[in-house]
């Protein structure tokens, strides 16, 4: 599961995808399915503030992504491409710039998963379907959200 959370722990985005496929390739889909809505009038916000990501979002491409869209990127380098990077010299170019105490927030999706895994469904992984997997997500969701409201 690829989830977006927000600093309260629940689930803003979503996506499902099978155990064998890689994280970094459903970065950009779960980051299109944020929609922040404003407490008055106007679009509900498409783009957060920064993202806080694992080293398995870590590639030129997520970053370059986040660099078009103005989004800072607070997401460790891997220690393959930073030994790529340096054996490459001076053409590997500037490491990426990474802010290890904001990096400690991150906890929050952690946490998120951890509540949606408080049900059986979730927790068990029994559903064999993508769609009923999908479903029982976005209901572990709206509990998620009914528990804690917007004040």
């Amino acid at each position: 599961m690829h989830l977006v959370a927000d600093r309260r722990c629940r689930p803003i985005a979503r996506i499902i995808s099978p155990g064998q496929h890689g994280d970094s390739p459903y970065f950009r889909r779960v980051l299109e399915g944020v929609r922040i809505q404003r407490r008055g009038l106007g679009r509900p916000r498409k783009r957060p503030g920064r993202v806080l990501a694992d080293k398995a979002y870590s590639s030129r491409a997520n970053r370059a992504y986040l660099r078009r869209r103005g989004i800072k990127a607070v997401i460790p380098i891997k220690k393959d491409q930073q030994a790529n990077r340096l054996k490459r010299g001076s053409k590997g170019g500037r490491p990426p710039g990474f802010d290890a105490e904001r990096y400690k927030e991150r906890n929050t999706a952690e946490r998120c998963i951890n509540k949606m895994k408080g049900y059986r469904a979730m927790a068990l992984r029994t559903d064999k379907r993508e769609r009923i997997d999908q479903g029982t997500v976005d209901v572990a969701s709206i509990r998620i959200w009914l528990r804690d409201p917007v004040q």
